[in-house]
């Protein structure tokens, strides 16, 4: 069997030789110990602290450096979350854009087939409305506006409330 060749895993000796603040630096590695940050939350969180800007700045570029800092495995975990918990692309799209994340980042992990988005759509719609069609337009428009809360484009819902279901 063929072994995959794994990603250097980050290395905090790999922040090198540079003056950082040790408190900046350790505030930083303690956000993300707990969960991937893009460069804006995580500026936004040390400036909070009180930390300087500029300091901040150096700091972020040695972990981005180091590998420590990596907006494009926040948006593939993110991603890959929030599609599990039964959210659409739109909003997925959004909320990492207020991350301070762009389209380029973002679109390449939302690229998936229109028989995947059905079958999330209908996961979603399963698990908050059971299998069962609506009785009417009225439940019909109810559980539209639940899906379309959850990001998935209205063209999309349109097909799955009208029956386009893959089994």
């Amino acid at each position: 069997m063929m072994r995959m060749p794994s990603r250097r895993s980050p290395q905090i000796s790999d922040l090198g030789s540079r003056t950082l603040d040790p408190e900046i630096q350790s505030a930083a590695l303690g956000l993300l110990a707990v969960r991937e940050h893009s460069r804006d939350e995580l500026e936004r969180k040390l400036t909070a602290r009180g930390f300087a800007g500029g300091a901040v700045g150096t700091a972020l570029d040695a972990l981005a450096e180091a590998g420590l800092l990596d907006e494009g495995r926040l948006a593939e975990a993110y991603v890959a979350e929030r599609l599990h918990k039964g959210f659409g692309p739109l909003r997925i799209r959004q909320e990492l854009r207020g991350k301070g994340l762009s389209d380029d980042l973002i679109e390449p992990h939302l690229r998936l087939s229109q028989g995947d988005w059905l079958r999330l759509i209908a996961a979603a719609h399963n698990k908050r409305f059971g299998p069962a069609a609506a009785a009417d337009i009225r439940e019909r428009a109810r559980r539209g506006r639940f899906l379309e809360y959850r990001g998935f484009p209205p063209d999309l819902i349109t097909r799955f409330l009208h029956g386009e279901h893959l089994d």
